[in-house]
């Protein structure tokens, strides 16, 4: 048996010199005077309602001494101040969604970079506008209507299903078809519009628009989607194409590239306001169908919220359709505006009739 001082391992000493290299960088961490821990106000994900005053505040390590502190929303600055005390942001003028909160602190040459995000929300209840039909029209029952507006005195109207997808001129009073080209069969087609001599024409899954000319209907180009996920109603206000997807975003287009350069996010009191279809832009407002009802709701373009809608139930064909499938999936669907003649129509997928309706004011 060996007696004597045992040696110290190397395994030993090692764990001895990583214990203490650890102790100074906590050290080091604790004497950080510059340290941000994160907005105290508000929360990550807090929803708030449009026109609710928001404090904005940061929790910040003691006795930081900063030279300043800039907040931006969606990335424009609203505040700057030279203290740590809250600031107030206003939200009446904000679009609804999910915004970005973005504090800027400037320590001498040090800046600290701090995010968290609100979901703006609406309590606003639409208002329930009624209507009287003025006229009715003929209309194709072979017409799967995916996008419909008002040119020139008839309709452009677009039609989805593959193998049956079409862009046509239709004349109004009869329901006859002008002119008409078809789609490749394994295009399923969606919305159209004119803007200037052109046209332009989505599809639905694959990712892809088409352009026309306004006049022959030859085809003259293409342009691919790029964040939204699908093409379904399309519109223009005079500066950007309004596009929809499906969901509760109306994307807004560069008219000229036909990329995408933003979007809408749309809300009522009860959330978001999905499935938004055909979109017809009216006297500064955007009108949309909603996918699988009978219903068209009125949003506000500068903040997506829902200001009114139409129930246009006892428009729908009565023991028309043969088979329930048929029944549900046939909805409400097209909505045209003659600007000049101030006149409304309306119609759904393979409705028998084309709707003028007038809006009790």
């Amino acid at each position: 048996m060996h007696f004597g001082p045992h040696k110290k391992s190397f395994f030993s000493l090692w764990r001895n010199i990583t214990c203490l290299v650890c102790l100074i960088v906590l050290l080091a961490a604790c004497n950080d005077e510059r340290t941000i821990i994160n907005f105290s106000s508000p929360s990550q994900g807090d929803n708030i309602n449009l026109g609710d005053n928001i404090k904005l505040k940061l929790d910040l390590t003691a006795n930081v001494k900063l030279d300043s502190v800039a907040y931006f929303v969606d990335g424009k600055m609203i505040a700057k101040s030279t203290s740590t005390d809250s600031v107030l942001l206003k939200t009446a003028n904000l679009p609804l969604g999910y915004r970005m909160v973005t504090a800027i602190v400037t320590q001498g040459d040090v800046k600290d970079t701090i995010n968290t995000n609100i979901v703006l929300t609406t309590k606003r209840t639409p208002t329930k506008l009624k209507y009287k039909v003025v006229q009715t029209f003929p209309h194709d029952t072979s017409a799967y209507t995916q996008g419909l507006s008002y040119v020139d005195g008839k309709l452009l109207e677009s039609t989805g299903e593959n193998g049956s997808s079409q862009l046509r001129y239709v004349d109004i009073r009869s329901g006859n078809v002008l002119q008409k080209t078809d789609l490749d069969a394994q295009y399923f087609g969606e919305g159209s519009v004119k803007i200037g001599n052109k046209i332009i024409m989505l599809t639905w899954r694959e990712n892809l628009g088409f352009v026309f000319d306004a006049k022959t209907f030859k085809q003259i180009g293409t342009f691919p989607y790029q964040q939204s996920r699908e093409g379904w109603g399309l519109s223009f206000d005079g500066k950007n194409i309004l596009r929809s997807d499906g969901t509760n975003r109306i994307w807004l287009m560069n008219a000229n590239n036909y990329q995408e350069e933003g979007y809408i996010e749309v809300y009522n009191q009860n959330g978001t306001v999905e499935s938004l279809n055909e979109l017809e832009y009216i006297n500064g407002k955007i009108y949309a169908n909603v996918y699988l009802t009978n219903k068209i709701v009125i949003i506000n373009p500068k903040n997506g919220e829902v200001e009114a809608e139409i129930d246009l139930t006892e428009l729908v064909p009565k023991n028309f359709f043969k088979t329930s499938n048929d029944a549900q999936n046939n909805v409400l669907n097209g909505i045209a505006w003659d600007a000049n003649g101030k006149r409304l129509f309306v119609t759904g997928k393979k409705w028998p009739k084309l709707y003028q309706i007038e809006i009790a004011q």
